[in-house]
Protein backbone atom coordinates (compact mmCIF):
# COMPACT_ATOMS: atom_id res chain seq x y z
CA UNK A 1 0.00 0.00 0.00
CA UNK A 2 0.98 3.59 -0.83
CA UNK A 3 1.87 5.62 2.36
CA UNK A 4 -1.40 7.92 1.72
CA UNK A 5 -3.75 4.93 0.77
CA UNK A 6 -2.39 3.46 4.31
CA UNK A 7 -2.87 6.36 5.70
CA UNK A 8 -6.59 7.25 4.60
CA UNK A 9 -7.56 3.86 6.01
CA UNK A 10 -6.23 3.94 9.02
CA UNK A 11 -8.22 7.59 9.22
CA UNK A 12 -11.30 6.12 7.95
CA UNK A 13 -11.35 3.30 10.51
CA UNK A 14 -10.80 5.33 13.57
CA UNK A 15 -13.77 7.74 12.35
CA UNK A 16 -15.28 5.09 11.89
CA UNK A 17 -15.05 3.82 15.53
CA UNK A 18 -15.13 7.23 16.78
CA UNK A 19 -18.38 7.23 15.39
CA UNK A 20 -19.26 3.77 16.94
CA UNK A 21 -18.61 5.26 20.39
CA UNK A 22 -20.36 8.79 19.86
CA UNK A 23 -23.71 6.60 19.05
CA UNK A 24 -26.48 6.36 22.05
CA UNK A 25 -26.89 3.31 23.28
CA UNK A 26 -30.34 2.27 22.01
CA UNK A 27 -33.46 1.94 24.87
CA UNK A 28 -35.07 -1.42 25.14
CA UNK A 29 -38.11 -1.91 23.22
CA UNK A 30 -40.95 -1.08 25.93
CA UNK A 31 -43.16 -4.43 26.09
CA UNK A 32 -46.92 -3.11 26.58
CA UNK A 33 -48.91 -5.12 27.91
CA UNK A 34 -52.30 -2.94 28.57
CA UNK A 35 -54.59 -5.36 30.39
CA UNK A 36 -51.71 -6.21 33.41
CA UNK A 37 -50.93 -2.55 33.20
CA UNK A 38 -54.32 -1.14 33.63
CA UNK A 39 -54.48 -3.79 36.06
CA UNK A 40 -51.84 -1.68 38.18
CA UNK A 41 -53.16 1.07 37.29
CA UNK A 42 -56.52 0.12 39.33
CA UNK A 43 -54.88 -1.06 42.66
CA UNK A 44 -52.94 2.35 42.56
CA UNK A 45 -55.80 4.11 42.45
CA UNK A 46 -57.63 2.42 44.74
CA UNK A 47 -54.68 2.22 47.16
CA UNK A 48 -54.11 6.26 46.81
CA UNK A 49 -57.80 6.41 47.63
CA UNK A 50 -57.37 4.34 51.16
CA UNK A 51 -54.21 6.69 52.12
CA UNK A 52 -51.47 4.31 51.18
CA UNK A 53 -49.08 6.67 48.72
CA UNK A 54 -46.24 4.29 48.85
CA UNK A 55 -48.44 1.06 47.28
CA UNK A 56 -50.00 3.45 44.82
CA UNK A 57 -46.81 5.22 44.10
CA UNK A 58 -45.49 1.37 43.23
CA UNK A 59 -48.40 0.15 41.05
CA UNK A 60 -48.27 3.49 39.24
CA UNK A 61 -44.92 3.10 38.48
CA UNK A 62 -45.21 -0.48 37.46
CA UNK A 63 -47.87 0.59 35.43
CA UNK A 64 -45.98 3.64 33.46
CA UNK A 65 -43.30 1.12 33.09
CA UNK A 66 -45.36 -1.34 31.33
CA UNK A 67 -47.22 1.30 29.48
CA UNK A 68 -45.62 4.71 29.52
CA UNK A 69 -48.21 5.84 26.48
CA UNK A 70 -51.03 5.68 28.89
CA UNK A 71 -51.03 9.36 29.60
CA UNK A 72 -53.73 9.53 32.95
CA UNK A 73 -51.22 6.62 34.34
CA UNK A 74 -48.21 9.53 33.71
CA UNK A 75 -50.16 11.88 35.50
CA UNK A 76 -51.42 10.08 38.43
CA UNK A 77 -47.40 9.51 39.02
CA UNK A 78 -46.40 12.40 38.11
CA UNK A 79 -49.06 13.75 40.60
CA UNK A 80 -47.73 11.60 43.46
CA UNK A 81 -43.99 12.45 42.46
CA UNK A 82 -45.02 16.15 42.91
CA UNK A 83 -46.61 15.44 46.58
CA UNK A 84 -43.59 13.92 47.41
CA UNK A 85 -41.49 16.76 46.48
CA UNK A 86 -39.67 14.80 43.77
CA UNK A 87 -40.30 17.30 40.87
CA UNK A 88 -37.74 16.55 38.43
CA UNK A 89 -38.90 12.91 38.61
CA UNK A 90 -42.45 13.80 37.88
CA UNK A 91 -41.46 16.22 34.98
CA UNK A 92 -39.49 13.31 33.42
CA UNK A 93 -42.92 11.15 34.06
CA UNK A 94 -44.74 14.04 32.31
CA UNK A 95 -42.42 14.49 29.30
CA UNK A 96 -42.01 10.77 28.69
CA UNK A 97 -45.96 10.77 28.86
CA UNK A 98 -46.31 13.88 26.59
CA UNK A 99 -43.62 11.45 23.87
CA UNK A 100 -46.81 9.23 23.26
CA UNK A 101 -49.37 11.08 24.18
CA UNK A 102 -48.73 14.84 22.88
CA UNK A 103 -52.05 15.88 22.72
CA UNK A 104 -53.10 15.20 26.33
CA UNK A 105 -54.10 18.83 27.71
CA UNK A 106 -53.77 17.96 31.73
CA UNK A 107 -50.00 16.68 30.95
CA UNK A 108 -48.98 19.97 29.69
CA UNK A 109 -51.15 21.99 32.76
CA UNK A 110 -49.05 20.05 35.26
CA UNK A 111 -46.03 20.28 33.22
CA UNK A 112 -46.98 23.89 33.36
CA UNK A 113 -47.66 24.06 36.70
CA UNK A 114 -44.42 22.22 38.30
CA UNK A 115 -42.50 24.26 35.94
CA UNK A 116 -43.58 27.53 36.97
CA UNK A 117 -43.89 26.81 41.05
CA UNK A 118 -41.12 24.71 42.00
CA UNK A 119 -38.59 24.41 39.18
CA UNK A 120 -39.41 28.18 38.45
CA UNK A 121 -38.90 27.38 34.32
CA UNK A 122 -40.99 29.97 33.01
CA UNK A 123 -40.37 29.69 29.42
CA UNK A 124 -41.33 26.04 30.01
CA UNK A 125 -44.49 26.70 32.00
CA UNK A 126 -45.47 29.44 29.62
CA UNK A 127 -45.68 27.35 26.59
CA UNK A 128 -47.44 24.51 28.37
CA UNK A 129 -49.87 26.52 29.79
CA UNK A 130 -50.14 27.69 25.75
CA UNK A 131 -50.31 24.31 24.89
CA UNK A 132 -52.86 23.41 27.31
CA UNK A 133 -55.45 26.19 26.60
CA UNK A 134 -54.94 25.31 22.93
CA UNK A 135 -55.69 21.41 23.79
CA UNK A 136 -58.23 22.34 26.29
CA UNK A 137 -60.38 24.21 23.75
CA UNK A 138 -61.39 27.21 26.70
CA UNK A 139 -60.27 30.23 27.75
CA UNK A 140 -60.36 29.65 31.49
CA UNK A 141 -59.74 32.98 33.29
CA UNK A 142 -57.53 31.15 35.92
CA UNK A 143 -55.12 29.93 33.48
CA UNK A 144 -54.95 33.53 30.85
CA UNK A 145 -54.29 35.20 34.17
CA UNK A 146 -51.14 33.06 34.69
CA UNK A 147 -50.26 33.03 31.07
CA UNK A 148 -50.42 37.04 31.11
CA UNK A 149 -48.82 37.32 34.04
CA UNK A 150 -45.34 34.96 32.95
CA UNK A 151 -45.96 36.97 29.84
CA UNK A 152 -45.11 40.22 31.86
CA UNK A 153 -42.45 38.65 34.23
CA UNK A 154 -40.46 37.59 31.17
CA UNK A 155 -40.76 40.94 28.95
Amino acid sequence: MMPETARAVLLTGCLALLAGCASQPRPEPVVVNAAEASELARQAWKAHQQGRKEEALERYREAFDMNPANALTANNLALLLREQGRFEEAVTVLETGLSHSPATAELHYNLAVISELYLLDLDGALAHYRRYRELAGTEEKQVAGWIADLERRLD
